[in-house]
């Protein structure tokens, strides 16, 4: 807590579900090994199975469930959420519900935020179920790195774009990021609340990479955290309707980069940019 914030020191967690009712138990559960403090949870539901969500969150304390009954998307969902905590919350996780807690992961994410006062985001290492690490914390996406990610990251893995962006260097240290992965990060009340938390204009992906760029550009920092663990099975909601989550992807790219190269001179790069992630688009669904 920064000098005269009007926040307690209670931690809120919130989780955005979509048809999350096979994960949401297994989340709640690793939860309650990951911390040592009794932490608040809000469930913001964008769709379920009628009575599936009601019949895991009942008799858990301190777990809220909140029905939104239309698919908003993440980034909204979420604030819906973090609305829901009253000012004595003044650390709030935003979590999917595929996610499994390492015992003590929570802790050991709170501990960081001790050496950074500065800390508005805090982001775990995640790896998969199979052990592999995820990139979780990565360089703002610029129009060289991105255009040579886009192009190359699927047939090119090991692309010096796409190694520079996902920032694959080295064993994890702790360090400043310029963004953090969506899937979990422990906020800063003070610092999410003083940028509005996500741009509700991101229906899907780049809500993260948006808001990372806007607590930085605030003077907030973006820190990675290795000491702490989680475990993320990843791709769970969309899976049913790749797609469509496809096509909102590259909608939300466009849109984080026409929002920051306004002007007449960005016109042209813009409209070429838009051609060619219609183009990959295409590709990636035909």
């Amino acid at each position: 807590m920064t000098e005269h914030s009007r926040y307690g020191d209670d931690v809120g967690v919130v989780t955005v579900t979509y048809f999350s009712e096979d994960t949401i138990e297994r989340f709640l559960d690793t939860l309650e090994k990951a911390t040592e403090r009794d932490v608040k949870v809000v469930v913001a539901d964008n769709a379920s199975v009628e009575g599936a969500l009601e019949r895991v969150t009942a008799g858990r304390k301190n777990v809220q469930l909140l029905s939104i009954g239309e698919n908003v998307g993440y980034g909204t969902a979420a604030n819906r959420g973090v609305a829901e905590l009253d000012d004595s919350y003044g650390w709030v996780v935003v979590v999917n519900p595929d996610l499994e807690w390492e015992p003590g992961s929570l802790d050991a994410l709170l501990e960081v935020t001790e050496r950074w006062p500065r800390g508005g985001a805090f982001g775990p290492l995640i790896h998969d179920l199979g052990g592999t690490v995820y990139p979780s914390a990565r360089l703002l996406p610029s129009f060289g790195r991105g255009i040579g990610h886009a192009l190359f990251g699927k047939v090119w893995p090991g692309n010096p774009w796409t190694k520079q962006y996902r920032q694959e260097t080295g064993a994890p240290a702790e360090r400043v990021s310029g963004w953090l992965s969506g899937s979990c990060q422990l906020f800063r009340r003070e610092a999410f609340d003083s940028v509005g938390g996500f741009d509700t204009r991101y229906f899907m992906y780049f809500e993260d990479v948006d808001l990372g760029d806007r607590l930085a550009k605030a003077g907030w920092l973006n820190v990675y955290a290795p000491s702490s663990r989680v475990t993320h099975e990843g791709g769970h909601s969309t899976s049913q309707a790749s797609k469509k989550m496809l096509a909102a992807h590259h909608a939300s790219a466009y849109r984080y980069l026409a929002d920051r190269h306004q002007g007449l001179a960005w016109k042209p790069v813009l409209a070429a940019v838009k051609l060619g992630l219609a183009l990959r688009l295409k590709l990636e669904t035909r």
